[in-house]
């Protein structure tokens, strides 16, 4: 089985644990099991099943993206590691933010 590490944004999808172990040959096979294990996952994970544009998942350190997507293989002593992208902070192009002073040190 492979563990799969849970973000703190996941977590009480899943009772509030860090990593689970999930099985299946494909990122796809891994997420289903996961997703059959705790259903609210599908609805963050794979809202159309498919997964959510915002929702990156690292297997061994590497974008699956830049892999073969769900579709690559998963050995059973691998990591992977779900990761929904964040969205939020200043707009540096709103004239209300505050900006460092180039000058000063990290201030």
């Amino acid at each position: 089985m492979a563990a799969v590490r849970i973000p703190p944004t996941l977590r009480a999808e899943v009772g509030g644990q860090r990593e689970l172990e999930a099985s299946g040959e494909t990122v796809a096979e891994v997420l289903d099991d996961l997703v059959d294990r705790y259903p609210p996952l599908g609805a963050q994970l794979l809202p159309d099943g498919e997964l959510a544009s915002f929702v990156n998942v690292y297997l061994g350190g590497e974008d699956i993206r830049t892999l073969d997507g769900l579709d690559t293989p998963v050995a059973a002593s691998d990591q992977m590691i779900l990761l929904p992208a964040m969205a939020g902070g200043e707009s540096l192009a709103d004239p209300g933010s505050r900006r460092a002073d180039p000058g000063s040190a990290g201030v």
